[in-house]
């Protein structure tokens, strides 16, 4: 059975997520999420996203973020692929770093977007 196609246009705002592998840790320690912020920083300027809110947790992330180019998938495939060789190369390590593909939620009303807003930045203090 095929993957369902990603919603993706101009203008698209998501809650975007991707998992530790085994649900194991995808920072070992500031340098290392310094790094995947670096990665991403790139990423949003070659891609022309809009990065709203984000948090790192140890073994996850969550982007609040806007695709006004609607290139969702290409981005990600960058993001995911690129901090995983570094992280990879810095600790001697070979392998996956996440599990499988990202989550991206298509956010379609503002009250959605507002409590999504207040999950994402109060997510390390409490955690679902």
């Amino acid at each position: 059975m095929t993957r369902p196609l990603r919603i993706e246009f101009s203008g698209a705002l998501y809650h975007v997520t991707s998992h530790g592998d085994r649900r194991e840790d995808i920072y070992l320690d500031d340098d290392d999420r310094l790094n995947w912020l670096e990665v991403l920083g790139i990423v949003c300027k070659r891609f022309n996203w809009v990065v709203h809110a984000y948090c790192l947790m140890s073994n996850h992330y969550h982007l609040v973020m806007e695709t006004p180019d609607g290139n969702l998938s290409v981005g990600m495939r960058h993001l995911n692929g690129q901090y995983p060789q570094n992280f990879n190369r810095l600790h001697g390590v070979v392998g996956h770093l996440f599990q499988g593909r990202f989550k991206a939620v298509l956010v379609q009303k503002e009250a959605h977007l507002l409590e999504l807003a207040r999950y994402v930045v109060r997510n390390p203090i409490h955690p679902s």
